[in-house]
């Protein structure tokens, strides 16, 4: 058992750098930004980009860059570091392309604008709930063009749709107005959609029986809160 705990210890200590990596030390005054960790569990590339940007004022330090973006490993990309051979990486450059490598099976699959077209309202699905899913799958697109989007937008709504009649009169509209227009009609549509529930439960035969039990607790002078009211004696 103790033996297994010094290989660990061992394994750990050793890291996969070059010896001119291993001793460099961070330049005077330097604060660790704070970027996001990554756990192996999403696009590597998108990871390299917030950390270059990040550490945009430290690129020409390949060493710092190196040790730095160690430190943004946790979990599994963590233990995935330390199973890579001693001194195998002398560059930052060889450290972004091993990583990229090892999680290449996380990238997001760039998707173009013609995507939106497709992003279609479900019968069952409520304006708020497609208006919420458009707006996520427009984030994927890079460069999206908003003349593009918002007439995607309206195509992709049922012709019958108040809020398509809306935007058909006044196309014109920037994408940030069709969302506002748009997030108009949702409310109106949860007001409408609770109504209508309300007005089933209450047509439903245990609305009808609470219904009938108060009209009669009222005409007999009862209340559901505070029971039959007493009559004053002289």
């Amino acid at each position: 058992m103790e033996e297994a705990m010094r290989r660990e210890i061992d394994r750990v200590d050793c890291l996969p750098f070059i010896d001119e990596v291993e001793r460099a030390t961070p330049p005077k005054r330097f604060t660790t930004p704070s970027i996001t960790p990554f756990k192996g569990d999403f696009d590597p590339k998108g990871h390299l980009r917030h950390f270059n940007s990040t550490m945009i004022l430290y690129k020409a330090d390949d060493t710092l860059m190196c040790k730095v973006f160690t430190m943004t490993l946790r979990r599994a990309a963590q233990d995935w570091f330390y199973t890579l051979p001693s001194a195998s990486i002398g560059s930052f450059k060889e450290f972004a392309l091993i990583f990229t490598k090892e999680y290449t099976s996380y990238r997001i699959v760039i998707k173009h604008v013609d995507h939106l077209f497709n992003v279609r309202k479900k019968p069952d699905e409520s304006l708020r709930d497609y208006l919420k899913r458009f707006k996520a799958e427009k984030a994927n697109i890079i460069g999206c063009n908003d003349l593009v989007a918002s007439s995607a937008f309206k195509k992709d709504l049922p012709t019958e749709h108040e809020l398509y009649h809306e935007l058909a009169i006044t196309p014109s509209q920037t994408l940030a107005e069709v969302f506002a227009t748009a997030q108009h009609y949702a409310l109106w549509d949860n007001d409408r959609i609770a109504t209508k529930k309300a007005s089933k439960q209450a047509d439903c035969p245990i609305g009808r029986q609470a219904k009938r039990a108060t009209s009669s607790n009222t005409k007999h002078g009862t209340s559901a809160d505070h029971g039959p009211k007493k009559v004053a004696r002289k």
